[in-house]
């Protein structure tokens, strides 16, 4: 009898534990497909060609957001090709190399620290160091550089939990062979940690697409048209910049919803080249591993 009683409390527990994840499941999704959604049904209308392949003028009052695309787009490169080199060089280091453990455990500490700052702190610090001490006053390379700190940290940590995925079978059996260290990093270890480089490229470029706060004290917010190497010396508004502007300075919020919808639409882009360019460097680097160990 008593057992009987303890398996229906348990029964009956597991219950409303599936009915209250259940429920919770839902309601995520539900708001998901509802703020997607509404921000769709906002925003498409309102795109037009004229706006995505023009820039705004005063004289002739018109709306135009491809500066701003392109500002995002020279954004968002710069970023990735400083923060992608230095997280996973750092990885690799204190993973591969490192033998001091507590400077390893303090710099994973202060990584993570920063992963919790505010981002507008990252702005100001940014104004301050690149902005005015190195001279660059304000430009698309100094909210590029100030993205890079800030997301940093993310691509380190993601790095390194996926390297320490990778079996210590797998890097002995390498050494067996006569595989030198960094030969075996080369070929046995990274092809194995390759996931974990694209998750911290994907969360790193989302970030930088949603960053405004940062952006506004580094980039600016000009609407000026450039190419990629003038326009990283110049300001420039990225699409949240020119979001935030056109809906609280100039309350044209139907432009800032088909911006709000053109960013889903280039994340989504961005995300799927980067899930496809590292589904090409697995192969190649699995091809590479096959071959040469």
């Amino acid at each position: 009898m008593h057992r009987q009683s303890i398996s229906l409390k348990r029964k009956t527990y597991i219950m409303v534990m599936r009915v209250l994840m259940g429920i919770s499941v839902s309601i995520t999704c539900a708001l998901v497909v509802f703020l997607i959604g509404y921000v769709l049904c906002k925003g498409i209308p309102n795109i037009t060609w004229e706006l995505l392949v023009t820039k705004p003028s005063y004289l002739s009052d018109r709306i135009g957001i491809l500066p701003d695309i392109l500002n995002t787009v020279y954004i968002v490169i710069t970023t990735l090709v400083f923060v992608l080199p230095l997280g996973v060089g750092a990885a690799i280091y204190l993973t591969e190399y490192a033998q001091n453990k507590k400077l390893v455990n303090m710099i994973e500490y202060a990584a993570e620290t920063l992963s919790g700052i505010p981002s507008i702190i990252y702005g100001l610090v940014g104004m301050l160091v690149f902005c005015r001490f190195f001279g660059m006053k304000t430009s698309l390379l100094a909210g590029a550089l100030t993205l890079v700190i800030m997301n940093l940290p993310t691509v380190m940590r993601t790095t390194q939990e996926s390297l320490k995925t990778v079996p210590t079978s797998y890097r002995e059996g390498a050494f067996g062979l006569g595989a030198g260290k960094w030969r075996v990093i080369r070929t046995v270890v990274f092809p194995g940690c390759i996931d974990g480089i694209i998750t911290g490229c994907i969360l790193s470029i989302g970030r930088i697409l949603g960053e405004s706060a940062a952006l506004l004290f580094t980039a600016g917010f000009a609407h000026a048209l450039h190419g990629i190497f003038e326009g990283l010396d110049s300001a420039g508004a990225t699409l949240t910049v020119a979001l935030y502007v056109y809906a609280k300075e100039n309350g044209e919020f139907g432009i800032a919803f088909a911006i709000a919808a053109i960013l889903m639409f280039l994340t989504v882009l961005i995300n799927l080249s980067a899930t496809l360019a590292g589904r090409y460097f697995q192969k190649k680097a699995h091809g590479v591993q096959g071959t040469s160990v």
